[in-house]
């Protein structure tokens, strides 16, 4: 839902959340994906920054930094680099690339680990009920549950999961709904409630060993699709909140972190054009949300970034994970237990 999420009133449900948006608090516990400072865990020592490499690192920098967008073009493709995005995205993967390379090198020659990634990330991007002013008294429902799985070792998209929901509070979609997600009444009249649906998400997590013989992350376009619209479901559906959705990635802090790039830069199609993408599929749909949010996620993988867990839900509030706090997957997946 990208943009009309921002529209989306926070107050149902009693629910207990931050009143700052999430991205208006880039604080430096959510600098996940900073530029030159944010060495993979590879680093000589991890932390040691007089390390000849990190000179090595300063000069490649220096040099690329002057490069005209056609020397950077050119040397990418030497690289077998991707060559599309503006100057600053292209200058960003070349630096990655080098970087990466010389703290790789480095640590394997001292005996050290080379590199830590999730082995898969699931993009999800929830579809709900909503009005064109979304009026604050609105409780917003889902009703579309999408996956797409991202294996980050061979860098593609593996697996996808898409189920409709049938609303119960409000089981009329608006027009201003059905013409903005694509989602029928028919589809949602035909679908499953929420629990019976998450109950298939867990299954389908469970079959691919997400959380038991793989590390795993969530990971959203913004922090309203766990904070807000799975949180205010599963208050409605009178279950609690799943213990596998508390921490997740949100990619528009870790893209603005890593391109160095302002909030109004993070929308999903400035993402995507920014990068020299374009958009596949049909806008608001939820699976092809989510797996143009993965390709996103993709390139930043490609482009050197370090994915992580950069929020987290703790007691109905949003909250930042702290970039100090060590590296872990989601936990398996388990149904969640009823509120009553």
């Amino acid at each position: 839902m990208d943009e009309h999420k921002e529209n989306i009133h926070t107050e149902d449900v009693n629910l207990k959340m931050s009143n700052t948006r999430e991205e208006e608090k880039v604080t430096p516990c959510s600098r996940i994906c900073s530029d030159e400072e944010s060495a993979p865990q590879a680093s000589p020592s991890n932390s040691d920054f007089s390390h000849p490499v990190y000179k090595e690192i300063a000069m490649a920098n220096g040099h690329i930094n002057r490069m005209t967008k056609d020397e950077l073009r050119i040397k990418l493709a030497g690289l077998q680099l991707d060559t599309r995005g503006v100057k600053d995205v292209m200058k960003k993967r070349l630096k990655s690339y080098y970087k990466k390379q010389k703290l790789l090198l480095s640590a394997a020659a001292e005996g050290g680990p080379t590199d830590t990634f999730y082995d898969y990330i699931c993009v999800v991007d929830f579809e709900a009920t909503c009005e064109e002013d979304n009026p604050s008294d609105f409780h917003h429902e889902i009703i579309e549950f999408p996956m797409v799985l991202v294996n980050t070792h061979t860098l593609e998209i593996v697996d996808s999961f898409q189920e409709y929901v049938k609303p119960e509070l409000n089981p009329e979609l608006s027009d201003f709904c059905v013409k903005l997600t694509g989602i029928t009444q028919k589809m949602v009249d035909e679908a499953d409630v929420f629990p019976e649906v998450l109950q298939r998400v867990v299954a389908w997590l469970q079959e691919r060993e997400l959380g038991t013989k793989y590390k795993y992350a969530i990971l959203t376009d913004g922090a309203w699709d766990m904070s807000k619209f799975l949180n205010i479901q599963c208050r409605l559906s009178r279950i609690r909140y799943p213990h596998f959705a508390k921490k997740w990635i949100n990619i528009r802090k870790s893209y603005g972190n890593f391109y160095k790039v302002p909030r109004t830069q993070t929308k999903l199609s400035t993402m995507l054009e920014k990068l020299g993408l374009k958009y596949e599929g049909r806008p608001h749909s939820g699976l092809d949300d989510s797996r143009n949010i993965a390709r996103i996620a993709l390139r930043m993988l490609q482009d050197g970034c370090q994915l992580r867990a950069n929020e987290r839900m703790h007691a109905g509030q949003l909250l930042s994970v702290p970039s100090s706090a060590p590296l872990e997957g989601a936990p398996a997946p388990h149904n969640p237990r009823s509120r009553d």
